[in-house]
């Protein structure tokens, strides 16, 4: 549950603001039970999206720019279908290029939101099952605009397109619940405060084996493991940057560790991501060994 109500169901002395935040989050709760009935149509979906080749999800993921890619490139529609629309109630023909322009641009944007989308469950997916219907809709009626426009039926299409923008506003606020609101590809190691200063966490001897050691330090979760290949001591945040796995109870593959929940790989001394989904780099801390016991701290970097 995202809020706890009172006894009575409703919050006492609640502002404008509060009532607002409320009112919306009992819309997407709502929307989220009458998705429910998609799952079944969803998961074969999503299974057959996450069968495509890790390559070419690492591009779709964004992990070569080092952000989300799906949230940058949506602007690109959206601000060329208001362009169109500002155009359309000036009177110029130039929203029909504006309008194109939008149509091209929603393509990319739909594949990268769709691979985002394959790694979602529960309340999040429904959310983002309508977030994707509504957008299809709404590119399928700006099409079916620019081809009015094209035959001379500008009011048509302009009325076409016009609908179609009232659902892309509609589910570009379903896309930023689903950020803001459930957390879905932000940074989950964004707030991680490591102490300042040197804290015995394990005895050195625990790294034998190329165990991975997870521990809870000032309530941050760590990962402490030995390099395989330098023999270095090293350790990173365990909560996974993407949507939050528990990254000791992963796999190793040399120095990398595999999360369990979506794959995603990290360099077990840099924190750096090796794959996706994830495009934020684990945070790193520093690491010392005095009298057989690991000690860390944040790193100096």
């Amino acid at each position: 549950m995202i809020l706890a109500y009172g006894q009575d169901g409703v919050f006492g002395s609640a502002g404008p603001g509060t009532r607002g935040a409320v009112a919306n989050l009992r819309l997407t709760r709502q929307l989220a039970d009458l998705a429910e009935p998609l799952d079944a149509v969803a998961e074969p979906v999503q299974g057959a999206v996450r069968a495509v080749p890790q390559s070419v999800r690492n591009v779709l993921d964004g992990v070569w720019l080092g952000n989300p890619l799906h949230p940058a490139l949506t602007d690109v529609p959206l601000g060329a279908w208001t362009a169109a629309l500002v155009l359309d109630l000036a009177g110029s023909e130039a929203a029909d290029q504006a309008l194109a322009v939008g149509i091209l641009g929603a393509v990319p944007a739909a594949l990268t939101g769709l691979n985002d989308w394959s790694y979602l469950k529960d309340d999040a997916r429904r959310i983002g099952t309508v977030h994707a219907l509504v957008n299809t809709m709404g590119l399928a009626l700006n099409v079916a605009s620019y081809m009015a426009r094209r035959d001379g039926h500008r009011g048509l299409g302009r009325a076409l397109s016009g609908i179609a923008y009232a659902g892309a506003a509609f589910s570009a606020h379903l896309g930023g619940h689903l950020s803001f609101g459930l957390g879905v590809r932000v940074n989950r190691t964004a707030f991680e405060s490591p102490p300042d200063r040197y804290a015995p966490v394990c005895d050195e001897s625990e790294l034998n084996g190329g165990a991975l050691v997870g521990l809870e330090l000032e309530g941050e979760s760590v990962v402490v493991s030995r390099s395989a290949e330098t023999g270095e001591v090293c350790a990173i945040a365990a909560t996974c940057s993407h949507l939050g796995g528990p990254l000791a109870e992963g796999d190793r593959d040399g120095d990398t560790v595999v999360c369990p929940w979506h794959g995603s790989r990290f360099d077990l001394c840099t924190g750096e991501v090796r794959a996706g989904p994830a495009v934020y780099p684990q945070p790193r801390y520093g690491v010392r060994t005095r009298s057989g016991k690991v000690e860390i701290r944040a790193a100096q970097d």
